[in-house]
């Protein structure tokens, strides 16, 4: 994905323009009044006649664009949006804070000796600040109050820095407390606001892990529960007519059969539902796949004329619909199979008022999309979401207990297959028509 340019911040610039041109008015008046002021006059005539005043007008006038645009565009930076990019480094907020503390420090000494200047002329201190000059020296007290105040303006500009540090440092003690949904505010656009972004990034990760983990042993628990409740009823019904085979309560050899077939019937039924749940947790462990480049409409036919049988017995006919003649994805045949057979099970056990299965391969946006599509009654709306969950039974009459309904893992397991396989299945329903709809990436073979 290609990285979004920054964008220069036009309105920032042109305000950090318009106070530089302010600043530099106002600097080049004040330089012009202390011409006349001792000793001043001399450290201001050098730097003239040794530098000029125009490269000094230009660099200050550049420094205090710099500031000027960091700050303006440091308060006006959105979320998507976080300024320029030389101006969002935490280096630069450094040095900022470093020349402002500089600067006000220049100027409060300036104005203190300006003022012991106005106080030795025209007032009654005159006396004092003198022996403070003999005795100390003006030089050892301008740099010792120099020196104090610099530092204290440095911790004042860059306290905002150091008070950002220990919100990011609360945010991840409350992080490491357990606290996955506290987010720390984004406030800065420079690397401080990179990395508060990211520890929220990587609490919501640890947040979403966690949720999934619990969700996950929600749903083990979910699948014991449903588990033990399937294969309770088939067994009880079994240990029921072994009782009664046991104890000789039958009437005569006929009733002795009906009561072994039950048994065999409900045995059977248990043994596909063991078989089907342990192939769902093959599935849903991870089992490998061998993918391999599969004809899709050439297997489709193949695994249609298997179903023939069950077909005429159930007197439908099925339909196959496609204009291709060959359609490759990567699939592992042999389970593609069972997802197939899941469907097309379900298609004749409760389309077979429909007496029609129309069987659709299609090349759409190079995916191949196969639609099985029975004319049988609507699934309600309000189980269509349901559809693919474990044990989940649109026709709740049709239950275990009757032996005619399925374990409730089939399409569950179809969905598992095909996703595992890199493709989607949905399904739609209406009074006219029930569609299953499977699509898969296409194989793009080498010529």
């Amino acid at each position: 994905m290609m990285k979004k340019k920054k964008k220069f911040n036009l309105k920032a610039a042109a305000a950090s323009l318009g106070a530089a041109v302010l600043f530099a008015v106002i600097g080049w008046m004040l330089l012009w009044f202390m011409l006349d002021i001792k000793p001043y006059d001399k450290t201001i005539i050098w730097a003239i006649e040794n530098i000029g005043s125009k490269p000094i007008a230009a660099v200050a006038g550049l420094l205090i664009f710099v500031i000027g645009y960091r700050k303006l565009d440091q308060r006006g930076a959105s979320d998507n949006q976080k300024g320029y990019k030389f101006f969002r480094t935490i280096r630069l907020s450094f040095i900022i804070a470093f020349l402002q503390s500089l600067g006000l420090m220049l100027c409060c000494v300036i104005a203190g000796h300006l003022l012991a200047y106005f106080l030795m002329q025209y007032t009654s201190y005159n006396r004092t600040l003198i022996w403070i000059v003999n005795n100390i020296g003006s030089a050892p007290v301008i740099a010792i109050f120099g020196c104090l105040l610099f530092l204290a303006l440095f911790f004042w500009t860059s306290r905002n820095m150091i008070n950002y540090l220990k919100e990011i440092r609360f945010g991840l003690q409350q992080l490491g407390a357990g606290e996955l949904d506290y987010v720390i505010p984004v406030k800065a656009s420079d690397e401080l606001g990179e990395i508060a972004s990211s520890i929220n990034g990587l609490g919501q990760q640890f947040n979403q892990l966690l949720q999934d983990e619990r969700n996950a042993e929600k749903s083990k628990n979910d699948l014991i529960t449903g588990v033990s409740h399937d294969l309770r009823t088939p067994l009880t019904s079994i240990l029921g007519f072994l009782e009664l085979i046991d104890q000789d309560r039958y009437q005569d050899e006929v009733e002795l059969r009906y009561f072994v077939n039950i048994a065999y019937e409900k045995s059977k039924h248990l043994k596909r539902l063991i078989d089907d749940l342990f192939e769902y947790t093959k599935l849903n462990n991870g089992m490998p796949l061998e993918l391999d480049e599969l004809d899709i409409v050439g297997f489709a036919l193949q695994l249609t004329e298997e179903f023939v049988p069950s077909l005429e017995k159930a007197k439908m006919t099925c339909n196959i619909q496609t204009k291709e003649n060959t359609l490759f994805i990567m699939a592992d045949g042999n389970m593609l199979a069972r997802a197939f057979d899941n469907l097309m099970t379900n298609a004749i056990q409760y389309g077979s008022s429909g007496k029609i299965i129309d069987l659709q391969i299609e090349n759409i946006e190079d995916r191949a999309v196969i639609r099985v599509i029975n004319y049988g009654e609507q699934i309600p709306a309000q189980d269509v979401p349901f559809i693919f969950d474990r044990f989940y039974r649109v026709d709740r009459s049709r239950s275990s207990e009757s032996g005619s309904g399925g374990t409730g893992l089939g399409l569950a397991i179809t969905k598992s297959i095909i996703e595992a396989q890199n493709g989607r299945i949905s399904v739609s329903s209406s009074t006219k028509e029930t569609i299953f709809e499977m699509s898969f990436p296409l194989a793009h073979l080498e010529t």
